[in-house]
């Protein structure tokens, strides 16, 4: 195995956040182990404590106060993976302010807080094994697990960190976000406001690692490298090839990753290559199913083209909405790829430009930072609001009382057999179907190849924006497109497709995509250098995804127990697309594609029937024909919560 050892994004922007962040505090208490501490000329002190866990593990842990603090402030801790701030960082003689980094240190300082970094166990100098997993039994108060070790954090610091008020905040995007939201499941007395942002919720449902059963092959392969080829680092594979379609292409069957490259040394690819279907294993981690209240202030927050985790905030949201008795379960739902909202200032997400609002500033300084004031500071007022959402195509702020809005109503959005979508059912004379030949041995790529690998190039951010007429000339994609719309088209809610397909395999995938396609003329795209500006730099005609989503047919009806597909039949295959807050502006067309691979993304079906397709022969891949029928009796059709319009 080739391996490359470079710091992923977020690690980069720990280092470079505590530059604006606290410094000095006295010894540390006897209960953890010291050590040592610095003194930059940043404004801050920060200091190294080796706290010490349940089972007697110690997590490397550093605390950053201001120099002069002259009052109790709140505590906010960030527990993650990737690596906390090291000295060398923090005592460096040339302090340069962070803008766009970390830029939450920034809204929140303007409030005071003691900030707080933890690696999490079997990370860098963090004592025991790294645990990558979400499991937590509350009848088993000795177990190691991420909720305990938060816990026994927040413990240690409201008792020995000097002068803080005794409130506690956590958050944190990603895996981050994941140990933020775990600690619903218990939290500590001291603990007063959760942010979980986009946390994962279920890695086999519809989270990082698959989408309904679908193996996502590349990022689950190069995430495992990255997190457990070597503890001490982030860790990058290095490819052979320049085009990793390519080098996916060629690798062939999934078992050839172990055979070839891991060699059975990572225990997560294995637990996966393991565990093919929804069973007692995946179960068990998908904590979100265990989160039936909100136990805490949480403010889940997600990216309507989050590449990673799109679909853990709604559902965290929506399992703390089943008793939210004092109205402290909110989500804020955004413009952003995975992160963005503290990444970038939210101008713009690749060409398409957010009418003048940098969004993620916004939510930073308009929701977040007076979230944690409110229940940290006890200061300001408390949300008014259930749902926030920023609203793209008219491009401004929205907010409701409920989520979905209590006013949608829902519309089918049909497929005719002559390629055009509307909002009226086929009539008997149609052609039935549509179809195409789906070959495992071309299958379509998931962006514009060449494709680079998933970490550390930046193109993987933005991806789920690309422009989809890459595809337009495949005969194994079909395009459905509406007439241009006379008036502003709004949903706001969760889409579905409904496809009625038929193959001529014994398994086979789907793949929906739901499409805003703009105007042939005067499409003003986001351009950060005019002077660099390309023709490709224009949303002339752009066709930008709204939704995407993936379908396994062996897990139609059971994801727990999978089953071959009949040849030739018929089938409604439910596609939920997620939730969105858009409008289709007037002139704009609504376009569905619909294919059956999306390569390296989703591993490769082989389309015929095989127990596990981990396991899968090169001889198991065979090409089908895919039929998707349009008629009153098979009527395939997206379900959208349409809004009134003019509101």
């Amino acid at each position: 195995m080739t391996l490359a050892h470079r710091a992923p994004a977020f690690r980069t922007l720990l280092l470079l956040s505590v530059l604006t962040l606290p410094a000095v505090m006295p010894p540390a208490s006897a209960h953890a182990d010291d050590v040592g501490q610095v003194t930059p000329k940043s404004g801050y002190v920060a200091k190294e404590v080796m706290i010490a866990m349940r089972d007697g593990a110690h997590l490397q842990t550093v605390i950053v106060t201001p120099a002069h603090q002259s009052r109790p402030l709140p505590i906010l801790i960030i527990r993650t993976p990737y690596g906390v701030p090291d000295q060398a960082t923090v005592d460096r003689e040339s302090v340069k302010p962070v803008s766009r980094e970390l830029p939450s240190w920034q809204a929140f300082q303007k409030d005071g807080y003691i900030m707080v970094y933890q690696n999490l166990r079997g990370r860098f100098k963090s004592e025991g094994e790294f645990l990558k997993t979400s499991r937590y039994d509350r009848n088993d108060p000795k177990q190691a697990n991420e909720v305990n070790d938060a816990w026994d954090t927040i413990d240690w610091l409201v008792k020995n960190v000097p002068q803080n008020n005794g409130r506690v905040g956590i958050y944190g995007v990603s895996y981050a976000g994941l140990t933020a939201g775990l600690t619903l499941l218990n939290p500590h007395p001291a603990l007063k406001a959760i942010s979980e942002q986009a946390s994962p919720a279920d890695q086999w449902m519809n989270d990082d690692d698959h989408h309904y059963g679908a193996l996502r092959e590349s990022y689950t392969f190069e995430y495992t490298v990255l997190e457990e080829a070597d503890r001490n680092a982030n860790t990058n594979f290095d490819f052979s090839k320049h085009d990793v379609y390519d080098w996916y292409l060629s690798l062939g069957p999934l078992t050839n990753i172990n055979a070839k490259y891991l060699h059975g040394k990572l225990d997560y690819w294995n637990s996966v290559m393991a565990h093919p279907d929804y069973d007692a294993f995946w179960k068990e981690e998908a904590w979100v199913n265990k989160v039936h209240a909100s136990t805490v202030p949480n403010l889940n927050v997600a990216g309507f083209w989050d590449q990673e985790d799109p679909w853990g905030p709604w559902k965290i949201f929506r399992g703390a909405e089943q008793h939210d008795p004092d109205n402290t379960n909110f989500i804020v739902g955004g413009p952003w790829y995975h992160g963005g909202w503290q990444r970038t200032d939210g101008e713009n997400i690749g060409l398409l430009p957010m009418g003048g609002h940098r969004t993620a500033e916004e939510f930073r300084e308009q929701i977040e930072a007076p979230f944690f004031r409110y229940y940290l500071h006890e200061k300001g007022e408390k949300p008014n609001w259930k749902a926030k959402m920023f609203e793209t195509g008219s491009n401004r702020w929205r907010q409701y009382a409920t989520w979905p809005p209590a006013d949608v109503t829902p519309k089918e959005l049909y497929f005719h057999s002559d390629g055009t979508l509307s909002f009226t059912p086929p009539k008997s004379g149609e052609a039935p179907f549509r179809q195409y030949v789906s070959d495992p041995a071309n299958p379509v790529p998931y962006r514009a190849r060449p494709i680079s690998p998933t970490y550390p190039t930046p193109e993987w951010r933005t991806w789920e924006t690309n422009d989809q007429r890459f595809v337009d000339h495949r005969p194994d994609v079909l395009t459905f497109t509406s007439a241009p719309l006379e008036e502003d088209l709004r949903v706001a809610g969760p889409l579905e497709a409904h496809l009625f397909a038929s193959t001529s395999g014994r398994d086979s995938d789907f793949v929906v995509k739901l499409i805003d396609v703009f105007p042939e003329k005067d499409q003003k795209a986001f351009v950060a250098h005019p002077d660099a500006a390309t023709w490709a730099d224009s949303l002339d005609g752009y066709e930008l995804p709204i939704a995407m989503e993936v379908r396994r047919g062996r897990y139609l009806h059971d994801f727990s127990h999978p089953a071959p597909l009949v040849p030739g039949k018929v089938q409604d295959w439910d596609v939920p697309l997620r939730d969105h807050d858009h409008v289709f502006l007037k002139g704009h067309r609504v376009m569905v594609q619909v294919q059956s691979t999306w390569f390296p993304l989703i591993d490769r079906n082989p389309q015929t029937w095989v127990e596990s397709i981990y396991q899968a022969k090169e001889t198991d891949f065979k090409p089908a024909t895919q039929r998707i029928f349009a008629t009153a009796a098979s009527p395939s059709h997206i379900m959208l919560p349409v809004l009134p319009a003019g509101q």
